[in-house]
């Protein structure tokens, strides 16, 4: 249980320590589109959709995974144990 909440502890400060570089884009991604749109060209935004989309989808994928593996080990524990 301490490897754990160790393990726990580490993946919150590696994933804290990536979202200053993600909230910095959201200004960049603005002003891309703005610009875009005033000349015209409006393609770009399904562009940007597919990519906040491909953001959204990304940590419960990775969730999904971490929590297959651990029920996995978990029940593997028990068998071994009984």
């Amino acid at each position: 249980m301490r490897t754990l909440s160790k393990s726990f502890f580490l993946f919150v400060i590696v994933c804290f320590s990536f979202m200053p570089d993600l909230i910095a884009q959201c200004a960049m991604c603005r002003a891309t589109i703005e610009n875009n749109v005033s000349n015209g060209d409006t393609t770009v935004g399904a562009g940007l959709n597919m990519g906040i989309l491909y953001l959204f989808a990304a940590p419960y994928l990775l969730a999904m995974v971490i929590g297959f593996f651990w029920y996995r080990n978990a029940k593997l524990r028990k068998r071994i144990s009984v």
